[in-house]
């Protein structure tokens, strides 16, 4: 599950989770925001077993990430923006973090009633 808080110096504030998993000690969030790392970036488990990590990112860009559980499972984030196929044939999970643009107000014409 993804948190997005956009902050006022063009950083959005992104919270990452996993519901609790059975028989996992740890959980790194491993992704183009720390060079894939398998180890940089460990997320925290909660009492009730649920795992989550915030990260403060750039915004107006697309970040692919995964979860790597206990060293050696792959894990897509399910309720990601979107997906896209890497190289070893399954798909990363997307944070998109691009501001679209706002639709403009429609503007009103207001008539006068002569009297």
């Amino acid at each position: 599950m993804l948190k997005k808080r956009k902050l006022a110096n063009g950083k959005v504030r992104v919270t990452f989770s996993m519901p609790a998993l059975d028989d996992v000690g740890q959980i790194y969030l491993v992704g183009e925001f720390n060079e894939w790392s398998e180890t940089a970036t460990p997320m925290t488990k909660a009492e009730d077993g649920s795992w989550s990590v915030v990260l403060t990112l750039d915004s107006n860009r697309e970040y692919q990430y995964r979860y790597l559980a206990d060293g050696h499972t792959w894990l897509n984030d399910w309720d990601a923006d979107s997906y896209s196929r890497n190289n070893f044939g399954s798909d990363n999970s997307v944070l998109n973090l691009i501001e679209e643009d706002k639709p403009k107000r429609a503007t009103r014409k207001t008539t006068k009633k002569k009297l």
